[in-house]
């Protein structure tokens, strides 16, 4: 009797914890439906609803080529640093060489240094590189990643040794092992890294801020932000904007969010 009531308060608790935090979404998907003359109580019992703002929203905002600059910054980005990571991580996990632990160290350190206490110095390094204004400029900065790369290090640590003792016995390669055994076992872990920098690079308006001022370079962040400056009066249009911006990487999430559990659950397992 005592552990159903237990369990009782803790789904009791669980569900108002989700309601929490999914509130303020329904709220802008509510929001997004709503025509401009609609009053709130017309909104909350659905009784306005519009496709309209969605289609305004679009073609005002001019999504489609902000959609195509994200797609491709995020995806370079995302492939970069899954190579990066793979090869950063697997070396710390396995290889032996003298500075192992320092490199380990430093990578961890990167992980307290907000991006934006370096953003002079890459300004420059860009610049001199004459790469501002440029797909570069959004792509190289984040090409690495110490969490990305920890995260895979830790992974790879937790996979058993014979493996690679066995593989190495037939003859394999260090290459080998790596692209045939290690990637394959490690997929929850990719996933994660995978969606972890896919959304950090989609949700992402300093980069675009700093780097870019061509208007052909926009991305949705970018966009978004200048469609909420000049819609700021029309909340149904800002809400459908949000929602636009929002769905590519809601989709993502929900496609890989198994794999991501399991990856992050993981990773901590073994130092």
């Amino acid at each position: 009797m005592t552990d159903n009531r237990f369990t009782a308060i803790i789904f009791t608790i669980l569900v108002l914890g989700a309601i929490l935090v999914l509130l303020p979404l329904g709220i802008v998907v509510i929001t997004s439906f709503a025509p401009a003359s609609a009053t709130i109580s017309e909104v909350i019992s659905l009784k306005a609803f519009t496709w309209e703002n969605y289609q305004e929203a679009w073609a005002r905002g001019k999504f489609l080529l902000a959609f195509l600059n994200s797609t491709i910054v995020a995806l370079s980005v995302t492939a970069l640093q899954l190579i990066t990571s793979a090869l950063a991580g697997y070396a710390l996990a396995r290889l032996q060489f003298r500075g192992k632990e320092a490199i380990l160290l430093l990578v961890l350190t990167t992980l307290v240094i907000p991006f934006q206490l370096l953003v002079i110095p890459i300004f420059v390094i860009l610049k001199w590189g004459h790469l501002i204004n440029t797909y570069w400029a959004l792509i190289l900065p984040t090409a690495a990643n110490g969490f990305s790369i920890f995260l895979m290090r830790q992974y790879f640590a937790t996979i058993p040794q014979e493996l690679e003792e066995a593989a190495t016995l037939d003859g394999a390669t260090r290459w080998q092992i790596l692209t045939r055994i290690m990637l394959p076992l490690s997929r929850p872990a990719l996933v994660t890294v995978f969606l972890f920098t896919f959304i950090a690079e989609w949700n992402d308006l300093f980069k675009p801020l700093v780097f870019t001022t061509r208007p052909e370079l926009r991305t949705v962040q970018l966009a978004l932000a200048e469609f909420q400056e000049e819609f700021t009066s029309s909340w149904p249009l800002m809400m459908a904007a949000v929602v636009i911006a929002s769905i590519p990487v809601v989709v993502l999430f929900l496609i890989g969010q198994r794999q991501f559990i399991q990856g992050i659950s993981t990773t901590g397992i073994k130092n």
